[in-house]
């Protein structure tokens, strides 16, 4: 579940703390990335100084996707439509009796009865269960994407995204495949720790701390699933470089918001770029 979060250094510049923000530059032409967490605490404003002095040098601001149009009414048909259990099936289906239990138990925890879950699929639900645990906690709240997609809005700046909502909706539908029950108990057991993990994970992503995001998050997934760690991080991760490269290349200052779990570890983007040849400062 942690991952499903989030369903994320050579020196500092300009005086400002490390964070989770790099300046990716090959000679005269220059870019940022910024590694984000979807959903933040209230207390998690302001953000540190880094994303707001990049912002302001940027003249364009690119995201995984389409935000705006995820939140329209019709991708909310069709993310309903391929994130629901067809008309004769319920999820006490398609799980194992001990795994519907566990769900049960939890859902009754929170005083969530599970007809609100029963056509869902089990991807669905858990990330259903997350964001009303998140909003339980008061750390649903808007995250660094939301929050500078409406900058960069109300500045009118020039946008960009990296892959289509389509492609984000298939990589999150086929999360879990084949493996619905390991992947909700997998998910329940990070559930009744999620306060902790997203402490840790915040303030691994405030300080800019790759080594401790990656230990909380990718070295668990990679192990225990290792086929959504390729489909949901690597793969797309790979997709997006070519796309970075360009970027490098064109007139003009890029910001690039994504999620902070794409940038760390040794097939995140950073180490990728690294690779490249490309020169990196974190701010």
């Amino acid at each position: 579940m942690r991952w499903c979060l989030i369903l994320v250094i050579l020196y500092t510049t300009q005086g400002f703390a490390e964070t989770s923000l790099w300046r990716i530059s090959n000679g005269a032409n220059a870019l940022f990335i910024g590694g984000t967490v979807h959903v933040l605490s209230k207390t998690d404003y302001p953000l540190p100084a880094a994303f707001d002095a990049a912002y302001k040098k940027s003249s364009k601001l690119v995201f995984e996707t389409d935000i705006g149009a995820s939140q329209t009414s019709a991708f909310a048909q069709t993310m309903s439509q391929r994130m629901m259990l067809t008309d004769k099936q319920n999820l006490k289906d398609v799980l194992r009796p001990d795994v519907y239990a566990q769900l049960e138990k939890f859902g009754a925890a929170r005083g969530i009865s599970m007809v609100m879950l029963e056509k869902m699929r089990p991807v669905m639900a858990v990330m259903t269960l997350t964001f009303m645990e998140l909003q339980r906690l008061g750390m649903a709240n808007t995250g660094v994407d939301s929050y500078f997609y409406q900058r960069a809005q109300a500045d009118e700046k020039m946008l960009g995204y990296l892959e289509s909502n389509e492609q984000q909706l298939d990589f999150i539908t086929n999360m879990g495949k084949d493996r619905e029950n390991d992947f909700v108990l997998y998910s329940l057991k990070d559930l009744n720790n999620v306060e902790d993990i997203m402490q840790k994970l915040k303030a691994a992503w405030r300080s800019g701390d790759r080594d401790e995001m990656a230990a909380l998050s990718l070295a668990s997934m990679r192990r225990d699933f290792p086929k959504i760690y390729q489909q949901l991080l690597v793969e797309r991760n790979q997709n997006w470089l070519p796309l970075i490269e360009s970027m490098l290349n064109d007139p003009g200052t890029e910001m690039i918001l994504v999620g902070v779990l794409h940038l760390v570890g040794k097939e995140g983007v950073l180490h990728a770029l690294r690779e490249k040849g490309y020169h990196i400062e974190q701010w």
